[in-house]
């Protein structure tokens, strides 16, 4: 890649498109639960398509498409990056209309700036950049916007049901991580647990066999668990963890408690899988000596989002390293982020599951806070680094082997 290249493509990456693109996709909504992400996919279309790319849809569910933009290549695998079309609702409290989007103080703020429109606008005018460059590519590159990943991730599993091994060797999900390459994030899956046993008259409660009861005992397992897990942390992602978050029993005080539902959010560890984790539950529920007797415990998997890890050492992490410092290059300087790191994440994404189903080397980096300002009220995107997104974006295609 020569230098005079490089300079050209980043020439054209320009602030006020990156500014004026993600707030059109913030205006577009698509707050889930609730709402559709077909108005967010038409904004991404019309862009994509003004910048030369080729588009496409795939309905994944009524006014729900998964969206897919392309720069042609050559028949070498493809350069992936992976986003979404959707948002958490905005909730109350905002100084602003969220979805009115405004500029200050060096900020775009409103609903998804950060999770994840500025991220997805940084891709595209990365893409726009090199496609007016003429640049030659021996491999597509490609943007996929998948609905649903605030939720139950229909999107994304859609995208890799229909994708094939061998498209792609390396994939960024341009998620927020404040420009930090994060190689390596936990899994999440919701357990559905139904306790069943047998009603009666709370006067003579031990005719029945109270749901309840066998729940708050199934619970007392699961915080076992959990302060074992915790004793053993990885460095880089911590360890899995428990979390119940639902819970619905019974159908009257005077009554004996004939079913509870359990809904627990169990965080993975890249090396663990949901299936494995219900498999071990219900052993150890009954093990415990719970159930029997008119009790009795059926468990399901709501939603599994894998995690991953890519090695530091990876060719995609040196390389991304290198092009966020090169982006930073005549940014505006922020000192709570003066140079890029590796790092991991606690939190799930859609990347694992192009790791886990594709077996594609995977990162996370993107312009945004994920802890200070995704799903936040007033949330906001700081503009110079939605520029540095776009710039380290490009250098990673041009360093991919492409000239």
């Amino acid at each position: 890649m020569s230098k005079s290249l490089q300079d050209r493509v980043l020439n054209l990456i320009s602030t006020p498109e990156l500014v004026d693109l993600t707030s059109r996709l913030v205006a577009a909504g698509g707050e889930n639960p609730g709402g559709t992400e077909e108005g967010t996919v038409a904004v991404l279309q019309a862009s994509c398509r003004d910048a030369g790319l080729e588009t496409s849809t795939a309905a994944v569910a009524p006014g729900r498409p998964n969206f897919t933009a392309v720069l042609p290549g050559g028949n070498s695998p493809g350069f992936l990056f992976l986003g979404h079309s959707d948002v958490v609702p905005a909730g109350a409290g905002w100084e602003h209309p969220p979805f009115d989007p405004i500029v200050r103080a060096g900020r775009l703020y409103g609903r998804g700036s950060t999770d994840m429109k500025g991220g997805l606008a940084a891709v595209v005018i990365a893409l726009k950049a090199l496609k007016e460059a003429h640049v030659q590519l021996p491999g597509d590159v490609a943007l996929a916007c998948t609905v649903d990943e605030e939720d139950l991730g229909l999107g994304i599993r859609a995208f890799t049901a229909s994708a094939s091994a061998g498209t792609y060797d390396a994939c960024v999900v341009a998620e927020p991580t404040d420009l930090t390459v994060v190689i390596g994030c936990r899994g999440d899956s919701y357990l559905e647990l139904t306790v069943t046993g047998r009603s009666a008259h709370s006067g003579r409660p031990a005719d029945g066999r109270n749901a309840i009861d066998a729940a708050a005992g199934i619970l007392l397992l699961i915080r076992a668990d959990q302060e074992q897990l915790q004793r053993t942390q990885d460095p880089l992602l911590g360890a899995g963890s428990w979390n119940t978050g639902l819970i619905h029993g019974g159908t009257g005080t005077s009554m004996v408690a004939a079913e509870c539902a359990l809904s627990i959010d169990r965080r993975l560890m890249p090396d663990e899988d949901a299936g494995m984790i219900l498999t071990q539950l219900m052993e150890r529920i009954e093990g415990s000596g719970l159930t029997g007797d008119g009790i009795s415990v059926r468990g399901g998997i709501a939603m599994e989002m894998p995690g991953f890890r890519t090695p530091v050492d990876h060719p995609l992490v040196r390389g991304a390293v290198a092009a966020v410092r090169e982006g930073c290059a005549g940014a505006e300087p922020d000192e709570s982020n003066p140079d890029p790191v590796v790092g991991g994440w606690s939190a799930a994404c859609d990347g694992g599951f192009i790791a886990r189903d594709l077996g594609v080397p995977t990162i996370v980096l993107g312009p945004g806070g994920l802890n200070d300002q995704a799903h936040q009220i007033n949330e906001s995107v700081r503009i110079a680094d939605l520029a540095v997104a776009a710039r380290a974006y490009a250098l990673m295609i041009l360093r991919h082997g492409f000239s």
